[in-house]
């Protein structure tokens, strides 16, 4: 299990910047590469490996960016991607197949302000307005009339459906909706994967001959999908369903050797997509959660100093997550110590 040198071009102190991968100067790299260290095509290989990046996008990990994950140390996301470069680098031989998830919005959705308004018309502060059951009973925040035409929608009908949602989250125990800023934008510089990350996954494209998996998510206008394995409501208030799980993928990931997961945030749509993924190994064979690794210094929680820190609550769902079988893991240790990982080859 040899572990490779980081390639020069590799640095570490642009992590935290927007740039342009020289595609075709990567890609003869990469078979230079390949060739040099005797790296094989990815199809070969006997012990399959994916590496699931959970949402690590411009808008989550650049501090000029809308959602910056900067955990404790105020600079998580971009220390987090440093680390996770190096990883996919250094294990270039052994991973299969990079599977990257994209947090994907559009302006007229639910946790966006311009769905909503108050009495005098005016939408909800992002980041520092939720909405629950009560507030929609006391008139608070109702569904802002001049989106309906534009989503296909009935007035009456959204409003009943708004009304049912979030009276779902609370039921199901999840947390109240919360408006967010616009984010990760369909066609914009903030949907986009952070440079160093989608340099590393395009080298490990070619390199390995092993095309990049993208898994888009956060689409359906009428839920949130924190995971990319299912939204946190699928069915409306007629009990008709309005999204569904992706079985797809779930399945697919359960068909490797071992998976391997990081990304942002750590609190939110890290924990609830190894969360869904945990409740599908738990139906089909519990034994199945020793095959997954959590890289932790490759993920951080939300953090807003003095508003609002999820450290504790990411650190209790991890806890759960190995207490079930997964593996809590570290990037900068050699995965031959890793617990289990020799079995499979």
């Amino acid at each position: 299990m040899p572990e490779y040198p980081i390639p020069s071009f590799f640095n570490p102190q642009t992590v935290g910047e927007v740039w342009r991968v020289p595609y075709q100067q990567r890609a003869l790299e990469a078979q230079q590469w390949a060739k040099a260290h005797q790296i094989t095509p990815a199809h070969t290989d006997q012990t399959r490996i994916c590496l699931l990046i959970i949402d690590a996008q411009n808008t989550f990990c650049l501090p000029d960016f809308e959602l910056f994950v900067g955990g404790a140390s105020g600079r998580g996301a971009i220390e987090d991607n440093t680390r996770l470069s190096a990883f996919i680098y250094r294990n270039l031989g052994i991973i299969t197949n990079i599977t990257p998830t994209l947090d994907t919005h559009s302006a007229m959705q639910i946790f966006h302000p311009v769905f909503w308004v108050n009495q005098q018309g005016e939408h909800p502060t992002p980041a520092a307005t939720q909405i629950t059951p009560s507030d929609l009973e006391q008139g608070i925040w109702q569904v802002n009339p001049a989106i309906a035409p534009s989503l296909g929608y009935n007035l009456l009908d959204l409003e009943r459906y708004a009304r049912h949602y979030v009276q779902q989250l609370t039921a199901d125990g999840k947390y109240p909706l919360t408006i967010w800023p616009y984010h990760s934008m369909l066609g914009g510089i903030g949907h986009a994967l952070v440079a160093a990350i989608e340099e590393a996954c395009f080298f490990h494209n070619i390199a390995r001959q092993s095309q990049t998996h993208f898994e888009l998510k956060g689409g359906n206008p009428l839920t949130e999908n924190y995971s990319v394995l299912r939204p946190e409501v699928l069915t409306g208030a007629d009990g008709q369903p309005i999204a569904e799980k992706n079985k797809a993928l779930m399945q697919r990931l359960l068909e490797f050797d071992a998976v391997i997961i990081a990304g942002q945030a750590k609190s939110h749509c890290v924990a609830w997509t190894i969360d869904d993924l945990l409740t599908e190994i738990q139906a089909q064979d519990p034994k199945l959660a020793q095959k997954v690794y959590l890289l932790e210094d490759c993920t951080s929680p939300v953090v807003v100093p003095g508003v609002v820190d999820f450290t504790e609550a990411a650190n209790q769902a991890f806890n759960r997550f190995a207490g079930a079988g997964m593996h809590l893991v570290q990037s900068t240790t050699p995965l031959e110590t890793w617990p289990g990982i020799l079995y499979l080859f």
